[in-house]
């Protein structure tokens, strides 16, 4: 079932687990939080934007009993993410499709998902210090696809009222906060996430916005990593652990 390079990592709480290669991709702790800030119902259908590896379709897998679909533009990490569904046993609830987000008018038809998740690329294509490996240039860099064109994709794809729900770089607030209505979705949540109680700038935001949504925004108490003590904190020993 591994290929060379390739590693079967667990998922403790959610009793999954994934196939990971550090050549490829392998996930962060963004994606768990992320999985654990998305809010979805049973009936729920649900679209995870930039798939990678298909870990955000196992934590939501684990949270209800929707349709998962996921897009991701780079073929090996679509392979992994087939194993990992299959391994798994959630062939019946999870799919993953390899395409280019900027497709998805073309395949989907129009306001067809209850609600859409995506753990984006962070850095713009021309910010320094991008990473060697190609794999990890297309995940992490705006080279394949933009900020605007998740946003513009996720439009498509939402129902009225359905939500997006996305994790970013806190330096990024004020340009996901726009995209999101530039395209009419709504920001309605918003949690700051911290490394430590020490350090006064937020590392992450999370972010959920509903698609024709009326304005006012809840911002939610503060997400720490780490305790004072460099300790996992007690909220993410929840994500992790439960």
């Amino acid at each position: 079932m591994l290929n060379p390079g390739e590693r079967l990592d667990q998922l403790l709480r959610e009793k999954y687990e994934i196939i990971q290669n550090d050549d490829v991709f392998s996930f962060s702790t963004d994606a768990l939080l992320l999985g654990e800030f998305t809010k979805i119902r049973n009936k729920d259908k649900v679209m995870d934007l930039c798939t990678g590896n298909g870990i955000i379709p196992l934590l939501l897998a684990y949270k209800s009993q929707s349709n998962i679909k996921g897009i991701e533009i780079q073929e090996a990490l679509v392979e992994m993410a087939h194993r990992t569904i299959r391994h798994n046993h959630l062939d019946d609830r999870i799919s993953i499709d390899l395409m280019d987000l900027k497709n998805v008018s073309n395949v989907y038809k129009p306001s067809t998902f209850d609600v859409v998740t995506v753990n984006p690329p962070y850095f713009k294509e021309n910010q320094q210090m991008q990473h060697q490996k190609e794999a990890h240039k297309i995940a992490r860099h705006e080279i394949l696809c933009t900020l605007e064109d998740v946003v513009k994709a996720s439009k498509h794809l939402l129902k009225q009222g359905g939500k997006l729900v996305m994790v970013h770089r806190a330096e990024r607030l004020m340009d996901v906060l726009s995209a999101f209505r530039q395209y009419s979705i709504e920001p309605k949540r918003l949690k700051m996430v911290y490394s430590t109680p020490n350090k006064p700038e937020a590392v992450t935001i999370l972010v959920e916005g509903r698609s024709g949504g009326q304005a006012g925004l809840k911002v939610e108490q503060p997400f720490y990593i780490y305790d004072a003590n460099g300790e996992y904190s007690q909220e993410m020993k929840a994500v992790y652990y439960g």
